[in-house]
């Protein structure tokens, strides 16, 4: 009995170990994937469960692939829920044949073909949000499955659950289980801010949603948790000490060229998610963006300000009643500054140099992102007249 006994704590002494192997394997691979933040595009906002098909994914590819996005940055084609139908007998996930006739792995290989990555959706509950299998008790056959067939990215979901299941130990199995597939997968985790994911999420995943889901709109509110523009604005604000790289907050994708918003509010969603060092994930049609959409998803130097290297995610360092200023440092001693007009008529808002970090009287460089303008010398304080849910977005730099 006692050499049973010992055998028995021998076991899970290794098991233990083994584990415990896999998980700092795991966070130590966590920091050489999403560096920077994520760049790609997500089917969901535009296609959602019906319209998402093999085409759509391939069309997709050809445009990112060609229209200067690919050069821009933008690297991620990603599917997301409804893809799937069922499981095998042996378990093994089922794509939709009538959706994906030639299979993921083939798609994968097309979208690889274009120089981009491939994403995919799953489920940390029984079933996703639209119905079909999750990946609980399915972890480790889902992740092999998934680096088989070469995925690049796994969004992960928070839909149907069990009742008391942890959010955290969820997400550190699925960690886990890309880690032991040998494949380097970039983990998406999106249960929606509701257990403060940045709290425990860092070692976890490489990003995670910190609010509800994002509405192609600037400022509303749904009864089951979505959100416009402006409130997820607010709700990232305040969690910039827990982003850095290879762990990012995640605002929720970009609802750019969905025609919800204005050309002015759209330029304004994006140069705040730049400034908050958001995953810049487009999810619109490629293939027909109208010149403005175009404009913003391209500008390479507002892009520039999500992806420094230094990895700081921007903060609110004044708010006078509806005109705020936002701030970001940057990896070569510069700062990044949003000018925020949230209110319905144009506005005046004023900034100094020593709000955002610097000395009075220091002689530096201001270059507006939107305009290509740039002005030099002791500027002490920067003014701009802001349109009605508008920004002004500026460099400056020393």
């Amino acid at each position: 009995m006692r050499v049973r006994s010992a055998m028995a704590k021998a076991g899970r002494l290794a098991l233990f170990l083994a584990v415990t192997a896999v998980g700092a394997g795991a966070q130590a691979a966590a920091q050489t994937v999403a560096a920077t933040p994520p760049m790609g595009w997500n089917s969901w906002n535009k296609y959602g469960c019906n319209g998402i098909n093999e085409k759509v994914v391939r069309d997709i590819a050809d445009a990112m692939s060609s229209n200067g996005m690919k050069d821009a940055g933008y690297q991620y084609v990603i599917i997301d829920d409804c893809w799937q139908t069922d499981r095998d007998a042996a378990g093994n996930i089922v794509a939709d044949a009538a959706k994906f006739p030639s299979g993921i792995k083939a798609l994968a290989d097309y979208v690889h073909s274009k120089g981009l990555k491939f994403g995919i959706y799953t489920d940390a509950g029984t079933k996703t949000c639209a119905g079909r299998p999750g990946s609980l008790g399915h972890e480790y056959q889902d992740a092999k499955q998934y680096a088989n067939w070469g995925v690049d990215y796994l969004k992960e979901d928070w839909c149907n659950t069990l009742h008391g299941q942890s959010s955290e130990s969820s997400y550190t199995l699925m960690r886990n289980a890309l880690a032991a597939s040998g494949r380097p997968i970039v983990l998406s985790i999106c249960e929606w801010g509701s257990t403060k994911p940045w709290l425990w999420a860092g070692p976890v995943g490489n990003l995670w949603r910190s609010t509800g889901d994002i509405q192609d709109c600037w400022d509303c509110t749904t009864t089951w948790g979505g959100n416009g523009v402006i409130h997820i604005i607010d709700q990232i604000n305040g969690l910039e000490s827990y982003a850095g790289p290879g762990h990012w907050n995640d605002p929720d994708m970009l609802e750019v060229g969905n025609g919800g918003m204005t050309t002015e509010e759209d330029r304004a969603h994006f140069s705040m998610w730049a400034l908050i060092s958001a995953p810049l994930l487009t999810g619109n049609d490629l293939g027909n963006m109208s010149a403005a959409t175009r404009e913003i998803l391209l500008n390479k130097e507002v892009i520039a300000i999500d992806q420094d290297a230094l990895g700081q995610q921007g903060r609110r360092i004044l708010k006078n009643g509806d005109s705020e200023v936002w701030s970001k440092q940057l990896a070569d001693g510069g700062r990044a500054v949003v000018l925020l007009n949230r209110s319905a008529a144009p506005a005046t808002i004023d900034v100094r140099q020593t709000d955002i970090g610097y000395p009075a009287g220091l002689a530096a460089t201001v270059r507006d992102l939107w305009s290509a303008k740039e002005s030099s010398g002791q500027i002490g304080s920067y003014s701009a007249q802001v349109p009605s849910h508008g920004v002004v977005m500026v460099k400056v730099k020393p």
